[in-house]
């Protein structure tokens, strides 16, 4: 027989263990898969033949391999102004972006998620976040944060909608 001592401790346990899941695994979960990246980049046709990879645009890199073909990565939370642009404005701002990114990746080391299998858009691109660590106890800088306060990118992902830069 049900008893109200029953009814009560099902829903109370199941909320016990969704906050365990929530507040305890999952972030523990989201912190594994960062991988440490020293590699030097250079800007993509200025030089970039000594470098372990280069800049593309304001958020797209290229990793060399020594073996296989380049891996290419969209880096993830922030969208960048295209270099061939509707307009002018967006184009210059494209160059800054890329300068700026270019300059971030060579502060020295960074890491970025995704592990040795990351996700991948339509055009077969690794999708990555880029993080670099701050003092000890502070929160890392986020890459895409750093981009959009200098108001060179704006809020990426699958449901911002897309910037004007030509406005």
């Amino acid at each position: 027989m049900l008893t109200w001592w029953l009814l009560w401790r099902v829903p109370a346990l199941l909320g016990i263990v969704m906050a365990a899941w929530w507040f305890g695994v999952r972030p523990v979960l989201q912190e594994r898969g960062w991988v440490a990246v020293e590699t030097r980049f250079a800007l993509c046709g200025e030089g970039s033949a000594g470098a372990g990879g280069c800049v593309v645009d304001g958020d797209t890199v290229v990793v060399f391999e020594s073996v296989g073909e380049p891996r290419r990565i969209r880096l993830m939370g922030f969208d960048a102004p295209e270099l061939d642009g509707a307009c002018e404005t967006e184009r210059a701002l494209a160059r800054k972006a890329r300068e700026a990114l270019h300059e971030w990746l060579g502060e020295g080391p960074f890491e970025w998620n995704g592990g040795a299998a990351p996700p991948r858009d339509r055009y077969g691109r690794e999708l990555r976040r880029a993080r670099r660590a701050s003092g000890e106890g502070e929160e890392p800088e986020m890459l895409a944060e750093a981009m959009i306060a200098r108001g060179l990118a704006a809020r990426g992902g699958r449901d911002a909608p897309k910037a004007d830069w030509c406005e």
